[in-house]
């Protein structure tokens, strides 16, 4: 994208037009003249500068009709390449393409993040929440202004149509733990998670749909899940006005704004010690409540203690968030959740 090049296009070409300019004239003075470079050099500048100083030496005929063609040709291009430098350099954007790159360059040490493509009123409030979290991303949008007020808050933004591949390569999809897009467009949405789909087969997708029509195109586009704001919305405003001490139970766990109970879903990696051994051998007297185990498309619902765990489950743990974090650590390393609490 234009607005993500380190020097625009028309400041470099207008650059090399006058370096070329420059070395017409040292290879025609040295031709014609057979003057040294240096002097060659020195008598071009001066053609193309107007700041007079005299000849090296007295020109033939052939060198003043050349003099003329340098100055004709070159003055002109000079004065656009200065006035077009100056004009980049007041207009503030030098600094901001400066500054892209250094964003360009964060992006390429991302790792294991999300890609977040649209920064309206759905994907600020997405933003917000990762970066309450923790969570490294990446915002993609197409118009100036939104992503002008995600790089003031902190993020790592890129200028780009999500839906090409090429946007997304700039913003590491290759390395990315997920992607979710909140295009208000629904026809965006599904250009958006199509792409993303052949450039990674395995990446967990997150749609955005607006209209009821646009969820299975965007289920065949290879969203993994899709949600629609409106009927969240309502949903919300249903359970708070039917359950609101419950739902603001659940809302406290959520935000994550709670220290004390924390509700995450843990999976069991390759390797752990704990597969295909009950469930009550990883929870072994700690503080942590499994609700529920997803187990590939099936979601059990309060196991059983001697339910054996699989490669690839889920645990729904809720808890004191220290708990929680043992849990996982447990998971990972094997170590049983209760000989770790007493570190």
């Amino acid at each position: 994208m234009a607005s993500e090049e380190l020097v625009p296009r028309r400041l470099v070409i207008a650059g090399s037009l006058v370096l070329g300019i420059v070395l017409a004239g040292v290879i025609g003075y040295s031709v014609i003249e057979h003057w040294s470079w240096f002097d060659a050099l020195y008598m071009t500048v001066t053609a193309l500068t107007t700041l007079g100083g005299g000849e090296v030496r007295p020109l033939s005929t052939p060198g003043r009709v050349f003099t003329l063609l340098l100055v004709v040709a070159g003055v002109g291009t000079v004065t656009y390449t200065v006035l077009l430098l100056v004009s980049y350099i007041l207009e503030g954007q030098l600094n901001q393409a400066f500054g892209l790159r250094r964003v360009r360059r964060k992006v390429q040490r991302l790792e294991n993040h999300f890609v977040l493509c649209g920064y309206g009123r759905v994907g600020r409030e997405i933003a917000y929440h990762f970066a309450a979290e923790g969570v490294p991303f990446v915002v993609i949008d197409l118009n100036e202004g939104p992503l002008g007020q995600a790089a003031r808050h902190g993020y790592l933004v890129v200028t780009g149509n999500a839906a090409q591949v090429e946007v997304l390569q700039q913003a590491g999809l290759e390395r990315a733990r997920g992607l979710v897009t909140a295009v208000d467009s629904d026809a965006d949405n599904i250009y958006v998670t199509l792409s993303a789909r052949v450039l990674r087969p395995n990446l967990f997708i997150v749609a955005r749909a607006n209209d009821p029509e646009a969820e299975p195109k965007l289920r065949l586009a290879g969203a993994n899940r899709i949600i629609s704001p409106y009927t969240i919305g309502g949903r919300r405003m249903a359970s708070v006005a039917l359950s609101p001490t419950a739902t603001d139970f659940i809302d406290a766990i959520l935000s994550g704004s709670n220290a004390e109970l924390s509700l995450e879903a843990l999976p069991v990696p390759a390797g752990s010690t704990f597969i295909d051994l009950p469930l009550e051998n990883l929870l072994a007297g700690g503080g942590t409540t499994i609700l529920a185990v997803k187990r590939g498309d099936e979601m059990i619902y309060q196991p059983a203690d001697g339910l054996l765990l699989k490669m690839g489950d889920e645990l729904v743990a809720a808890g004191p968030a220290q708990d929680v974090r043992r849990l996982d650590r447990a998971l990972q390393g094997g170590m049983p959740a209760a000989r770790t609490k007493a570190n």
